[in-house]
């Protein structure tokens, strides 16, 4: 069958993507269509997910004149894609939307609902454990239908940050946006092939996992100034996953938490944008929850190891130039083992600068302007990489030329606190380069448009804890106000349980749809079930885990009762002896056994890699208090 491109709507030679469709759903088929053009559109089969795309000659997807009208019949603003299960086919569509705000111009928006349509009328043919698999696979899908932080534009491609746009080849904006979109940023990547495949363009939506905040700024210095300062963070999908199940790197170098985050100035037709990227350490290492509020970390000793590291950097030049890596891990204890054999590591790569600072030890929880000791350490450098700077011609006058990267142990807070004081420093070089400020004026001068960024920074702080740890970020006072509040700390408090909860009961099956709908894992129809559970796994979920601590906790509570009685007469010392005991063989199981407790992912391996490559090495017995940054 031959294919003709579907063609977006003219836009002044700038491609368009259709931004409303119409959906209607038949017995045999949804039919999708542009509501501006109604002849351009695909149908699907609910019978087995065969897409046929509409044309000029049959504009209702292979219904004739006598065909019945549609049953339903809905406005949608988006396709993300299709994939394909055991045995049905689903498309992912956008039901929706919020305007996000704008992206150099460009109007932005937040995906607010998704729902997939199933395809799957095959499924009354398939066996028992077919359809056994089926619901699981659909139970992630309603997993993937919550997935926070989702932006995308009909006019502009925001995977790409402001610098290498400007290296594209003049003409980029008039294909297809797809085409020219940073594949790892992509988070619908792979649900986009048959889309691609039948020349759907119109349609094709690359979405971006990470935030998009936008604020103004008035008055800056005598002059009437405004400017628009706008945090694009963009989340690579390599190694997506979950704050405990996606650790540390794969062998090809790809880290989890991995983040590009743009900080664009726009002002008075100058143009001006900073980068920072984060990532895990890039060390293949692992924790693994098992119901202790500190789980173990360990090292996996892998032969690899130095060239996961070397492709890790070799990635970073190529894509960004010189890098800094700024390391804010203890330098003792647990997190200072880590920290310990990844600068023996970077000790192997000259060309770039490894900085160790221990941000709990310099700056605690309360002294965030200690971080202008690290300042001091790396100004100079920072200073060289520069930003890139346009003006209202088009003429490019500066360039960033390296990039710093900082991490933590979780990538987020203390990430999220140091990335935001450098942006605020390079915020000040801007204004004073374009000539808003003076040389002896600094942002920090201007209370009230200071605190607008500093919110904007801890906003973006949020969103991006959400998507890894499922909380908002730990300690964002010291982003909003520079010092820490006694709400702070409650909240705090609050986030840090919820994590406990997410990371041992919820989080194996996020972890499990990330890895379905990422592509990571592909779904061999002729394969065996891979939810066949065996032995102490079958029982990894809540309830086990729920029913053991009502058990030991009854069992305390009674044990403590009869010990007062126990003197008064030999049978209640017996009873004491004997809850006692029961208490103790609970909790000695549990503890033995409390990863079998945990929701754990089934589909991928952590580090994806076959098991009898690695040796497992335990570095330490317990992580840093949540109650610190991390």
């Amino acid at each position: 069958m031959e294919i003709t491109p579907s063609p977006s709507p003219p836009h002044s030679g700038r491609f368009k993507l259709f931004d409303q469709l119409e959906l209607q759903e038949f017995n045999d088929k949804y039919v999708i269509k542009s509501v501006e053009s109604p002849n351009r559109g695909f149908s699907i089969s609910r019978l087995h997910g065969d897409i046929q795309p509409l044309n000029s000659d049959n504009d209702g997807g292979g219904c004739d004149e006598s065909s019945v009208s549609p049953s339903k019949t809905s406005v949608i603003y988006g396709v993300v894609g299709t994939i394909r299960l055991v045995v049905g086919t689903y498309i992912l569509v956008i039901i929706s939307r919020k305007e996000a705000g704008e992206f150099l111009g460009f109007p932005v928006f937040r995906i607010a609902a998704m729902k997939f349509l199933p395809c799957n009328e095959a499924l009354k043919f398939s066996t028992a454990q077919e359809k056994r698999d089926e619901a699981y696979f659909m139970h992630l899908l309603r997993v993937v239908e919550s997935t926070p932080g989702l932006y995308y534009s009909y006019e502009t491609d925001i995977t790409l940050n402001l610098q290498r746009r400007c290296k594209l080849a003049e003409g980029w904006m008039s294909k297809p946006i797809w085409k020219s979109a940073d594949p790892r940023f992509v988070w619908n990547k792979s649900l986009l092939d048959e889309l691609i495949e039948f020349k759907l363009d119109g349609f094709i939506i690359p979405l971006l996992q990470g935030n998009i905040l936008m604020f103004l700024i008035f008055h800056l210095k005598i002059k009437e100034s405004s400017a628009s300062v706008t945090l694009v963070s963009r989340r690579c999908t390599r190694r997506l996953g979950t704050r405990m199940w996606r650790r540390g790197a794969n062998l090809e170098g790809d880290t989890a938490n991995f983040i590009e985050t743009e900080q664009l100035l726009e002002l008075e037709g100058y143009r001006s944008s900073l980068l920072q990227i984060r990532g895990s350490i890039p060390l293949l290492w692992e924790q693994i929850v098992d119901l202790s509020y500190r789980p173990c970390l360990r090292i996996i000793s892998h032969e690899q190891t130095s060239k996961v590291v070397e492709r890790h950097f070799h990635d970073l030049y190529q894509r960004y130039g010189d890098t800094m890596a700024v390391d804010l891990t203890n330098k003792h204890g647990d997190e200072g083992q880590l920290s310990t054999a990844y600068a023996a590591e970077m000790q192997k790569l000259p060309h770039v600068r490894y900085v160790p600072f221990d941000f709990h030890h310099v700056c605690g929880n309360s002294n965030f302007d200690n971080l202008q000791i690290l300042y001091n350490q790396i100004s100079d450098d920072f200073q060289k990489q520069g930003y890139i700077l346009i003006d209202a011609e088009g003429n490019i006058l500066e360039e960033q030329k390296g990039i710093i990267r900082s991490n933590c142990i979780d990538c987020l807070d203390r990430t999220n606190v140091t990335q935001s004081f450098l942006g605020q420093k390079s915020l000040t070089m801007q204004l004073q380069r374009i000539g808003v400020l003076s040389s002896i004026e600094f942002i920090t001068m201007f209370s009230e448009e200071y605190g607008k960024f500093r919110a904007l920074w801890a906003e973006q702080g949020d969103e991006v804890s959400l998507e890894y740890a499922g909380t908002h970020a730990l300690k964002g006072d010291l982003v909003r106000y520079g010092r820490q509040t006694i709400g702070g700390i409650i909240k705090d408090g609050m986030s840090a349980l919820w994590r406990y909860y997410l990371n041992n009961f919820q989080d194996g099956v996020r972890q499990d749809a990330l890895d379905l709908i990422s592509g990571h894992y592909s779904v061999n129809r002729n394969g065996p079930s891979p939810f066949q559970l065996n032995g102490f796994e079958s029982l990894s979920y809540l309830p086990v885990a729920s029913a053991a601590s009502a058990l030991i906790i009854g069992g305390l509570t009674i044990t403590s009762v009869t010990v007062q009685q126990a003197g008064r007469q030999a049978q209640q010392y017996l009873s004491t002896v004997i809850w006692a005991g029961v208490t103790a063989g609970v909790m000695a199981v549990v503890k033995a056994n409390g990863r079998q407790f945990c929701s754990r992912p089934r589909l991928c391996g952590l580090m994806m890699i076959f098991p009898f490559l690695i040796i497992i090495i335990d570095v330490s017995k317990h992580m840093a208090s949540d109650n610190k940054l991390s």
